[in-house]
């Protein structure tokens, strides 16, 4: 059964976390969820409350990281999913987030992010000469980096699959699902 990886931490987006996880598994994956250090993760939920100008965050579900970072053999694994929330932006900062996520692009692996995660690729360049779907106010570091932002919900680039938040979770998924289909099919 082809492996999918997910990398995230703490403050990660607990639905931004769970769903694709859940998508995956209930296709035939074998997820592992990777982070930082192997410890119980603290997700977030992010909503919208009426007169803010921005969304909230509350503390959501907690979950184990499988492994840490360090431990990860990026080879063993058919695809990466990168959920949002604010995990992303220290995880740029782990020289072993970066090691693994360069080998899925180098590889041309099948890759998945949403919302905040676009802020951690484009510092490590990943979206250069790209498309993504990315949260709105994510956009300037889409373009900053040199990549096309798109305000749809489910952005597909080569192998790369991107989409703006949770609500976009149906046509994020649909199209990921696809491409690893095609690429890293479940044999039973």
């Amino acid at each position: 059964m082809p492996k999918v990886l997910i990398v995230t931490g703490d403050a990660a987006e607990d639905l931004e976390v769970f769903y694709p996880y859940q998508r995956l598994l209930e296709e035939g994956y074998e997820v592992r969820i990777a982070a930082p250090s192997r410890k119980k993760l603290q997700f977030v939920v992010h909503d919208f409350v009426e007169d803010f100008d921005t969304f909230t965050e509350k503390l959501g579900h907690s979950w184990p990281a499988d492994l840490a970072l360090a431990e990860v053999d990026p080879a063993e694994y058919a695809a990466l999913v990168i959920p949002g929330g604010r995990a992303p932006e220290y995880l740029r900062l782990e020289a072993d987030f970066r090691r693994v996520v360069g080998h899925f692009f180098d590889a041309d692996k099948p890759v998945a992010h949403i919302c905040h995660a676009a802020v951690a690729l484009a510092a490590l360049g990943h979206l250069k000469g790209r498309r993504t779907a990315a949260w709105p106010a994510c956009a300037p570091d889409v373009e900053n980096s040199g990549g096309d932002f798109v305000d749809e919900a489910a952005v597909v680039d080569g192998n790369m699959v991107s989409a703006r938040a949770w609500n976009d979770h149906p046509a994020w998924m649909r199209a990921f699902v696809t491409l690893l289909r095609d690429q890293a099919p479940v044999t039973d």
